[in-house]
């Protein structure tokens, strides 16, 4: 099996998603390294050193065109969201998506490419002593609450499925991306909120995170390295989201919520909706939507031994990733940290009512 091309001659490859904030790093990673990038998004767009065309991925004729003459590809395309309504959206453009794309580039000529997964196709699991690896079973049942999760796990599969001796694919999983350059507020909504206060209380959950620099050059290397049909997660630090928390007020000076919701899903979830409905009937909206709530109250802990052992992946210190990601956004005025501002009166009001029925409460097992 072919292990793709090294990195000692200039090649020439093509970025699917070159303006998001994975495929941006990316594309700026490769052109670092003297290779020519031929960039591509929907609606086009400008990257410093990199030509960006405007390409829909599901049109499988203007992939083919634009992929001609490529060395290699990486398709880091794909929609975000955490809202359930956009389910059927969701599965057009990580499931549809891959495949056309993926069809394009065979007809062009292309020989090798990475997928940008998620590592939440792997790893979502109960327990906080669960660190998951490439071997880990899906988490089906947890999967299908999600539909972001639950598109990006059936297309990872259409993406392991295309690898054969004509185009070999090699797919990465990494965790939620942080670091500087997130321009869509895609991954790093969640700082953005406890800057400015947003969040009332903390789940009890889980949460892994890999700088977004340090997953694109896994990208490379997993093209330089992988091996074709495999998986990779690629992380940098698993933590609770107590000590994520704790770790951003340490950094910044933002109070971290003090309110620590109960270690049981089913009471944490029901807390949650019952200040939700709160806050709609004082006239406002819930700082924190019900899907991003309840995965807070999972463990979503990865382990990237194997990426360390066959790519030589390597993850820089937390804190860089933590410091660089809150001045990115504080910089570019897309978050304005409130270090002595209280919660809204609204959510005041409602918080302290929960707090009231919680402490009335009898105790769960």
């Amino acid at each position: 099996m072919s292990q793709g091309n090294g990195a000692s001659q200039s090649k020439r490859y093509w970025v699917g998603g070159a303006t998001g904030f994975l495929g941006a790093h990316l594309a700026a990673a490769l052109r670092d390294a003297g290779h020519e990038v031929v960039g591509v998004s929907r609606s086009g767009g400008e990257l410093e050193g990199v030509e960006v065309r405007a390409v829909d991925v599901l049109d499988e004729a203007a992939v083919c065109d634009s992929a001609r003459g490529m060395d290699g590809a990486f398709l880091c395309t794909g929609l975000v969201s955490r809202n359930p309504d956009d389910a059927e959206l969701l599965h057009r453009m990580n499931v549809t998506a891959v495949r056309t794309a993926l069809s394009g580039l065979r007809r062009a000529g292309v020989r090798r490419v990475v997928v940008a997964s998620t590592s939440g196709t792997i790893a979502i699991g109960k327990e906080p002593d669960q660190i998951f690896d490439e071997d880990s079973p899906a988490p089906v049942e947890l999967i299908s609450r999600f539909p972001y999760y639950r598109s990006k796990l059936y297309g990872e599969r259409e993406a392991l499925d295309a690898s054969d001796d004509e185009l070999e694919v090699v797919v990465v999983n990494p965790t939620l991306l942080l670091g500087p350059g997130d321009f869509r507020d895609s991954s790093t909504e969640d700082v953005r909120r406890f800057l400015e206060r947003e969040i009332p209380a903390i789940p009890q959950g889980g949460i892994a995170f890999v700088d977004v620099r340090d997953a694109a050059t896994g990208m490379v290397a997993a093209f330089e390295r992988g091996r074709a049909r495999e998986r990779y997660l690629l992380n940098g630090k698993n933590m609770t989201m107590v000590a994520f928390f704790q770790r951003l007020e340490r950094l910044t000076g933002v109070t971290a919520p003090r309110l620590v919701l109960p270690a049981s899903r089913a009471l944490a979830v029901g807390a949650n909706a019952l200040f939700s409905r709160a806050i709609r009937g004082l006239g406002g909206e819930p700082p924190v939507d019900e899907t991003t709530f309840e995965m807070g109250c999972y463990y979503w802990y990865a382990s990237s031994a194997k990426a360390e052992r066959e790519l030589g992946f390597v993850a820089r210190d937390p804190g860089e990733t933590l410091r660089d990601t809150v001045e990115d956004l504080i910089r570019r005025g897309a978050a304005h940290p409130r270090t002595s501002e209280g919660l809204p009166d609204a959510a005041r009001r409602a918080l302290a009512a929960i707090v009231s029925r919680a402490r009335q409460a009898p105790p769960t097992q």
